[in-house]
C-alpha cells in the first residue's frame, strides 16, 4: 500500500498567493506621497544638494515606509476580519473571505516590518525611529485592549498622526542634524485628521447608523453632526498652525492659502457624494478636479519655498525676536540661497 501526497490544485495555490499579496495593499502606497513634502521642505530649509546620495536615501526611505505601512495593513486586516464581514465592500478582503493562511499572514506582518526597519536603519537612526513609530502606532490602533480605532475621536487622532510621522520620514531622509518645525508637524497632523474625519462621515452616511455601529464601535458615539463639528475643528487647527509656520519661517507661502482652502472645500463637498472616493483615498486619482487642485497647491507651495519677496516681509515685520532667540532651523533658512 503506497502513500500519496495530496497537493492542492495550482489554481488554489495561485489564489492564496494573490490573497497574501493583496494583504499588503500595495495600491495604498500612494498615501506615502505625504513623505514628499518632508523631503522638499527639508531640502529648501537646509540647502541640501540634489545628488545621487540623496536619491539613494530617498528610494531606501520610501521603500522602508511602504514596507512598514504594508505590515500595518496586514495586521489591520487580520484583526478586523470579523468586522469587515459586516461592511458592504470590505467583506471581500482576503482575511474576511478566509482565503489566507493565518500563521503565514502573521509571519508576513513581522517580516515586512523587519525589512522596513533594516532599510530605514541603513539611512539613519532618526529615520529608523520614525518608521518604528509608524509601526507602533499601527499596533496601538489595531491591537486590543488599547485598539484606539474603537474609541471615538481618538480613532481619528491616532490614525492621522501617521501624517506627521510620514513628514518626519521625508525630513530625515534629507537631514538628521535639525528637527522639523513643530508648528508644521501639528498642521500636518490636523490636516490628516480633517481627511480622516471626512472619511468617517462619508462611511457613516453610506452604510447607515445601525450597520456602522456593527462595523466600527466608535460609530456608536458619532452622529453626522458631531463628525462635521470635528471636521471643522481639525480644519481650523490645521490652518492656524500652518499660518504660524509660514509667519515664522516662510512668509511667501501665504499665497498658497486660497489654493489649499479651495482643495479642502472641494474635498469636503466630495464627502457628500454617494459611494464617495473619500472613503478610499487611494482611489482619488480618479477625481480630475481634486487631482488638478492638488497639483496647483503642490506647485504654488514649492515655488513659494524658493521665491523671495522682501516687500512682503516688510509688510509683516517680526517684532520681539532677538538674534539669540533664533532656532537652528531659522538660521539655516537665512543662509539658504533663494530666488528673487
Amino acid at each position: 500500500m503506497s502513500l500519496t501526497t495530496i497537493t492542492p490544485p495550482m489554481g488554489v495555490v495561485r489564489s492564496r498567493a494573490a490573497s497574501h499579496l493583496n494583504l499588503l495593499r500595495l495600491d495604498h502606497s500612494v498615501k506615502q506621497i505625504f513623505v514628499i513634502p518632508g523631503i522638499v521642505i527639508a531640502i529648501s530649509l537646509t540647502g541640501t544638494a540634489l545628488d545621487k546620495a540623496l536619491l539613494v536615501r530617498a528610494l531606501a526611505g520610501l521603500a522602508a515606509v511602504v514596507a512598514v505601512a504594508s505590515s500595518n495593513y496586514v495586521l489591520n486586516e487580520l484583526l478586523d476580519a470579523p468586522f469587515d464581514r459586516l461592511h458592504p465592500t470590505k467583506r471581500m478582503r482576503p482575511a474576511a473571505c478566509c482565503s489566507i493562511s493565518i500563521p503565514l499572514a502573521y509571519a508576513q506582518w513581522l517580516v515586512t516590518a523587519a525589512g522596513g526597519f533594516l532599510l530605514a536603519l541603513a539611512v539613519s537612526k532618526p529615520l529608523f525611529f520614525s518608521v518604528l513609530s509608524l509601526w507602533i502606532m499601527g499596533c496601538v490602533y489595531n491591537i486590543p485592549p488599547v485598539r484606539t480605532k474603537d474609541i471615538p475621536y481618538l480613532d481619528v487622532i491616532s490614525e492621522s498622526i501617521n501624517n506627521p510621522i510620514r513628514f518626519c520620514v521625508g525630513w530625515y531622509i534629507v537631514t538628521s542634524s535639525i528637527l522639523p518645525p513643530a508648528s508644521l508637524l501639528i498642521a500636518y497632523w490636523m490636516l490628516g485628521a480633517y481627511f480622516m474625519a471626512l472619511k468617517r462621515f462619508s462611511e457613516y452616511r453610506e452604510i447607515g447608523r445601525d450597520s456602522a455601529m456593527k462595523y466600527r464601535r466608535s460609530f456608536e458615539f458619532y452622529t453626522e453632526q458631531s463628525l462635521l463639528v470635528s471636521v471643522l475643528f481639525y480644519a481650523a487647527t490645521a490652518m492656524l498652525f500652518f499660518g504660524a509656520f509660514i509667519m515664522r519661517y516662510r512668509m511667501e507661502m501665504v499665497f498658497s492659502f486660497p489654493f489649499v482652502a479651495l482643495l479642502m472645500a472641494d474635498y469636503f463637498k466630495l464627502s457628500f457624494v454617494e459611494d464617495s472616493p473619500v472613503q478610499n483615498p487611494e482611489k482619488l486619482y480618479r477625481e480630475p478636479r481634486i487631482m488638478a487642485l492638488l497639483a496647483v497647491c503642490s506647485i504654488v507651495l514649492t515655488v513659494m519655498l524658493y521665491v523671495n519677496l522682501p516687500w512682503l516681509r516688510r509688510m509683516f515685520p517680526k517684532s520681539g525676536v532677538h538674534h539669540g532667540q533664533h532656532t537652528q532651523v531659522a538660521l539655516s533658512i537665512s543662509s539658504t540661497p533663494r530666488i528673487g
